[in-house]
């Protein structure tokens, strides 16, 4: 790393060169890392294989195969993921992505904002601003997510409660800002669940600690923000008063 890549006190400045290439919406940070190793990304007119290179988006002329690198326009969507389909852009088992869902759309590089795991479905944002992303994933936000979840048996009150009280998995506390019984019939019922964070497959371990078995779990909300009437693999720019919203 040489002095113009270091601030006072030896802290990195910009940002690593495959991160670069993401932000600029290219293309996700593994797909950089394969176009710098095959000599294919030149900074300042030198070819780069190092990916680690931290750069400067404002100073620094990033070339890919000899064409300039300029930052692409801002996109939000909403997308209504549906189930089997996992939330990364490359699948090292070749499962199908949430990206099957934007093929033949005219977009830059996109990413998602947070997750679904493989069952779940509902709302997913995508975008390739990484600030409007890393704001609504901060958990200083307290940004809640609003999930309908059919479970396998009918919950009373007191099992109610006992969701609502949290559980701790392998050391890990996980519990909810609300749990409520939505509908029931037969043998199973709907519980709708917010959550103002979101850890690894949540919804499922604090339920599963209590046997309670997960037969389709979709998410319905962000914040005030609504999945709606989307169609089931269907995608849609967010309108500036959604925008709005999210940002309050």
């Amino acid at each position: 790393m040489n002095a113009r890549q270091t601030k006072q006190g030896g802290k990195p400045l910009g940002v690593s060169l495959n991160r670069a290439l993401s932000k600029l919406g290219l293309c996700s940070r593994t797909q950089a890392e394969v176009l710098i190793a095959e000599g294919r990304v030149r900074v300042g007119g030198k070819v780069v294989r190092d990916a680690t290179l931290r750069v400067d988006l404002d100073r620094d002329r990033i070339a890919v195969d000899g064409a300039q690198v300029v930052a692409e326009r801002k996109v939000y969507l909403m997308l209504n993921k549906p189930r089997g389909l996992v939330t990364t852009r490359d699948d090292p088992q070749q499962r199908g992505t949430v990206y099957a869902c934007l093929e033949g759309l005219d977009l830059p590089f996109v990413s998602p904002v947070g997750r679904l795991d493989k069952a779940s479905e509902g709302l997913l944002l995508m975008t390739n601003d990484t600030q409007f992303a890393n704001r609504l994933m901060d958990p200083a936000s307290h940004m809640p997510k609003t999930y309908h979840v059919q479970v396998g048996m009918v919950p009373d009150e007191t099992m109610l409660e006992a969701f609502r009280a949290g559980v701790s998995v392998n050391g890990e506390v996980l519990t909810a800002n609300s749990i409520a019984l939505l509908r029931s019939g037969g043998r199973t019922a709907w519980l709708e669940i917010v959550l103002d964070e979101g850890r690894n497959r949540h919804i499922r371990r604090l339920l599963a600690a209590h046997d309670v078995e997960v037969l389709r779990l979709v998410r319905i909300a962000i914040g005030p923000l609504l999945l709606g009437e989307l169609a089931k693999g269907a995608a849609r720019h967010l309108a500036p008063e959604e925008l709005v919203l999210l940002a309050r």
